[in-house]
């Protein structure tokens, strides 16, 4: 293997995004957060190479972290924590190191993070004053629509394929985190919309573009950052008068099904959660909820 730091972060970012299928947004991430540690490792007395990582101990990960503290929040060292977790057990498969530093570091504790939930009448008044005379309208309408409807992340939505939405058999194709495949049902509204933007939707760019679903003026994919933007200056219109984002219709999506009797397994599903844990917290299950549906259940009853 190339000694070189800079050598070391590519062969990393390449295991990460081949073997371990993850999605652009994490391995960018997680290279940073390592790069970030990797500079903070260096001296300016020689060029950084795999040993300097080699000496890292469980104190040096710990001190990177406190002097973290102050800058960055608890969510944001825990996130950083995973990364340099992942970066050590690559370099032990790499036969660089016989463990894993990060193991004897606490994972900061983190409050419970629940972001903004919209009302249901909220979501209408955002969705609905959208001025639809405009052709960006008409998509930022059918955005808000998926985005709510179908529970969709914005970087599945600003990725959206033409040929993976089924209008007729009321269904998306998505291809999620870590690359996994699920199929999320298309409601009514949603799929109306959607085919109100087709019948205007201008040109791509280029052929590379055909088949994206959402494009902007210059006829290429829409970016996360205008869909947030786009949110924002729909609820300011429309009177909304909340910290939110394109993750808030999502969030919103699963409290109002699990608020309307889904089942949280329906739930995950839809979303694309690995864990019903995760599911769990988005939808505000507490815990009385939770003992009562066992507890209907339960076979000793």
């Amino acid at each position: 293997m190339a000694r070189n730091a800079d050598a070391l972060l590519k062969y990393y970012r390449y295991y990460l995004r081949v073997e371990r299928k993850m999605s652009p947004n994490t391995v960018a991430s997680y290279s940073a957060d390592v790069a970030a540690f990797a500079k903070s490792l260096d001296d300016g007395s020689a060029s950084l190479s795999v040993k300097s990582f080699a000496k890292v101990d469980s104190d040096a990960i710990a001190a990177y972290l406190s002097g973290r503290a102050g800058k960055v929040s608890k969510r944001s060292q825990a996130r950083q924590l995973s990364s340099l977790r992942s970066f050590f057990d690559w370099l032990i498969l790499e036969g660089e190191r016989a463990d894993n530093p990060c193991d004897a570091v606490d994972m900061p504790k983190l409050g419970k993070y629940l972001p903004a939930v919209l009302s249901v009448e909220e979501v209408t008044r955002i969705i609905e004053g959208v001025d639809t005379r405009t052709w960006n309208g008409v998509r930022d309408r059918a955005i808000l629509e998926i985005l709510y409807g179908c529970g969709l992340r914005v970087s599945e939505v600003c990725t959206l394929l033409i040929s993976n939405v089924y209008t007729s058999e009321g269904f998306l194709r998505i291809i999620g985190k870590g690359n996994k495949e699920r199929l999320v049902p298309m409601g009514g509204a949603a799929v109306d919309a959607f085919l109100e933007w087709l019948a205007i939707r201008p040109e791509a760019a280029t052929p590379t573009y055909d088949d994206y679903a959402f494009l902007n003026r210059f006829g290429k994919p829409l970016s996360r950052v205008s869909v947030f933007n786009m949110v924002k200056a729909a609820a300011l219109s429309a009177g909304v008068d909340k910290e939110i984002s394109p993750h808030t219709f999502r969030h919103s999506f699963a409290t109002h099904m699990i608020e309307n009797g889904a089942d949280l397994r329906v739930v995950q599903e839809m979303l694309g959660h690995e864990s019903i844990l995760t599911t769990e917290i988005y939808t505000h299950i507490d815990s009385a909820t939770w003992q009562k549906a066992i507890l209907e259940h339960h076979p000793r009853k």
